[in-house]
């Protein structure tokens, strides 16, 4: 049972001040411990990413504010200089009817050319737009959330699995010295009264003793499994061991609220809900931005352009263009209006349909965790009750050995009640540490289904 704890308990884990022992060893509580591992994670870094990418989002609808289209363009090629028949100076060769191209006497042309446009008054298309980008970084970030809760839940595994292990470790060494001595007893009595015992009592206790022996190395293993787990999970730089500060596995002191309170709280606090709404929220954000996109909208729209060609002389009649030297700057206003009226309807309804989706996902994933949050609550009341009378079950076991052990020491009980005495005081240990084990996990699960915190079950 144990090394089936132990096993299901860390196999889900992924990893995806404190009082000095030693040099490199710290006692950590749970809340530094959880700061360290989530850290360390992977999988933080990951959805943590997401948010990033989603405020970068943000800065590219801020940066449509002002010049959104801002370019800039070069063109050069090889032309040829200008001749005129007629003998005409340079500025007036544009009055030769006769004039022609010189190929003889080629030269460089080169234009440079910027041009911009800058929205005056466009229906609100580019706030609604940074709106609608803000509100899906809030969503992200719940889905960080949503990512972090169920990281926190494995992490609270982990550190009081750790605490656990050390209890059956000491627990079966209080059980090993029990056993010593009622090896030792048999072992006198066989000497001084052989007839009084029984073979089969002799058999008996060593079946328990190597039965004793498995139930250890079961716990060595795993206290081996899960100090390397910590290591794993807290790794740095500084090669520092962490251990648990709390050494005691005690019940959480949470009083188990009626599973009303867990269900509000789960359609209130759960972050896997509040994402999908803020993610209904931004796409409508988003349509109200398409559909001022598709009204017309009022832009200033200017252009520099700069262009040489030094073979070529420029004319001086403004009525006469040479392009090949000219600076010169325009600009105006315009209006712009999207004709694909099919595609932009098409589009529209395309983000209706995600709105749509959107609220079905919500309500599908409401019933599933409102089904989650009655599974944790069935399993925190019974683990609750098994706490109860395990450990009344515990205290009568308890004197019982204490009645086997002073009969057998006044030489009137038989070793084989003595045997099974100490065999079930043994087992009711056991299962009383398993069984706060699963209370307190069945707390954090409850808790975590709820969007409840875990970390003011350590403060209890």
């Amino acid at each position: 049972m144990i090394k089936r704890l132990l096993i299901l308990l860390l196999f889900n884990l992924f990893l995806g001040k404190s009082v000095v022992m030693s040099q490199d060893t710290l006692r950590i509580n749970f809340d530094q411990f959880l700061e360290i591992a989530l850290e360390n994670s992977g999988q933080m870094k990951v959805v943590g990413t997401k948010v990033d990418l989603a405020e970068n989002r943000t800065q590219l609808a801020k940066d449509q504010r002002f010049l959104p289209s801002l370019n800039f363009r070069s063109e050069h090629a090889v032309v040829p200089g200008v001749f005129s028949p007629e003998g005409r100076p340079e500025e007036e060769i544009y009055l030769d009817p006769y004039a022609k191209n010189d190929w003889d006497n080629p030269g460089l042309f080169t234009r440079l050319r910027v041009e911009g446009v800058q929205p005056l008054f466009i229906w609100g298309a580019v706030n609604k737009a940074i709106t609608a980008a803000k509100t899906g970084v809030k969503a992200t970030e719940q889905e960080y959330e949503a990512t972090r809760a169920e990281l926190e839940l494995r992490l609270h595994d982990l550190y009081y699995g750790y605490i656990f292990a050390l209890e059956i470790e000491r627990l079966l060494t209080d059980a090993e010295d029990k056993a010593d001595q009622i090896g030792r007893a048999l072992e006198e009595q066989l000497e001084d009264n052989p007839a009084e015992v029984d073979e089969s009592d002799i058999f008996k206790f060593r079946v328990f003793k190597a039965q004793f022996a498995i139930q250890k190395e079961e716990v060595v293993q795993s206290l081996v499994f899960v100090k390397e787990t910590w290591k794993y999970a807290l790794r740095n730089e500084n090669e520092i061991i962490y251990e648990p500060k709390v050494r005691f596995l005690d019940p959480v002191k949470n009083q188990i609220e009626p599973i009303s309170f867990y269900q509000n709280s789960a359609k209130n606090n759960r972050a896997e809900l509040l994402g999908l709404e803020l993610g209904r929220t931004a796409m409508e954000q988003y349509i109200g931005s398409l559909k001022s996109k598709n009204l017309p909208g009022l832009y200033l729209g200017f252009t520099t352009t700069f262009a040489s060609t030094p073979i070529r002389p420029r004319q001086p009649n403004p009525f006469i263009s040479t392009p090949e030297n000219t600076f010169n700057t325009a600009m105006g206003l315009t209006i712009r209006q999207n004709l694909n009226f099919f595609q932009a309807r098409t589009s529209l309804e395309r983000s209706k349909l995600e709105v749509n989706r959107l609220d079905f996902l919500k309500e599908a994933m409401q019933d599933g965790i409102i089904l989650e949050v009655n599974e944790a609550y069935r399993n925190a009341a019974l683990a609750e009750v098994k706490v109860e009378k395990t450990d009344e079950a515990l205290q009568i076991a308890k004197e019982w050995l204490r009645m086997e052990q002073l009969d057998y020491d006044l030489g009137f009980g038989e070793s084989k009640d003595l045997v099974d005495a100490v065999r079930q005081e043994l087992e009711l240990r056991l299962s009383e540490m398993e069984s706060i084990f699963e209370f307190n996990t069945a707390i954090a699960k409850l808790n975590k289904s709820a969007g409840l915190p875990l970390t003011r079950l350590s403060e209890n």
